[in-house]
């Protein structure tokens, strides 16, 4: 099954691309409160861009990073973005094949075994693997969306976090129908509640320190840990403020910022999500371990 593993991973990776290039479009023009809809133009000339200059990664170096039109410079954000969303899209991918390998002909992990499976593949679990994918590939997108916006605005707007809840509600909720595996959605729902009130409490214990985007993100975010389990849960939301406040500790001791500086936290909670994603099972095996062992 390698060789179907990689040709998904590579499928995963182009499609990726694809989406970086749209979510380029949505950093700048949701904020700006543009259409989506508009046909892509040089902010400098307005001149309409053709298609084959919006070719992810490749037209930006056709062009030499420069207009088509008025030769004025094309930020390297735009071909980095894309291709941080393929390789994003492909990790993502080839990360939720192997946690549902078994039905590619292995085994399923630990963390998410059932000491009942019998080895037999079953349709259900093969389309209930596929959504659980497909919802990471879109936490994936908006993660990489809500950190431009954020980083550039300090706002995470409820056009892009909102909407998240339903889209993950709605493939966890089917995932969890097709398997009977009723426990992992009530956790997700249990991680939702707990990280929203949590951020909630910090933005009422200290309003100028949390922002109103910050609450519902945590939400989202406690949606796709909890999924996953109790470890990525922890571990995810310790990580986001140990990852933040590094950041900051380093800003004041490099002077580049003060105590009451501005600093959008938003990056740091979705890094540490993923951090909850990929190691939060295992480190919480090993924490677990450690007074276990004791």
């Amino acid at each position: 099954m390698t060789g179907l593993v990689t040709f998904l991973v590579v499928v995963s990776g182009i499609f990726g691309l694809l989406i970086g290039s749209f979510l380029n479009v949505v950093a700048y023009r949701v904020p700006a409160k543009i259409s989506l809809m508009r046909e892509s133009r040089c902010p400098r000339c307005d001149a309409v861009i053709k298609p084959w200059h919006n070719v992810p990664v490749i037209g930006w170096l056709a062009l030499r990073g420069r207009c088509a039109n008025c030769k004025a410079p094309i930020s390297a954000r735009y071909p980095i973005v894309e291709a941080l969303t393929g390789v994003a899209f492909a990790v993502v991918t080839w990360w939720g094949l192997a946690v549902y390998q078994g039905l590619l002909g292995s085994t399923l992990p630990t963390y998410l075994a059932s000491s009942q499976w019998d080895g037999i593949v079953y349709p259900a679990d093969v389309w209930a693997a596929v959504l659980v994918i497909v919802a990471f590939l879109y936490f994936a997108a908006i993660s990489i969306v809500l950190t431009l916006i954020d980083l550039d605005t300090h706002r995470l707007p409820n056009s892009i976090v909102l909407p998240s809840y339903l889209v993950a509600g709605i493939l966890f909720t089917i995932a969890a129908w097709l398997t009977d595996e009723w426990e992992l959605l009530l956790r997700a729902a249990i991680g939702m509640v707990v990280l929203y009130a949590f951020y909630a409490l910090l933005r009422f214990a200290r309003p100028g320190g949390m922002g109103g985007g910050d609450v519902k993100l945590a939400g989202v975010i406690g949606i796709y840990l909890g999924w996953l389990g109790w470890g990525a849960l922890a571990v995810g939301a310790f990580a986001a403020f140990l990852y933040g406040g590094l950041f900051g500790l380093a800003l004041l001791l490099l002077r580049r910022a003060g105590r009451k500086t501005a600093i959008p936290f938003g990056p740091w909670m979705i890094l540490g999500a993923w951090t909850g994603v990929f190691a939060g099972e295992a480190v919480g095996r090993w924490y677990v371990n450690l007074f276990v062992g004791a």
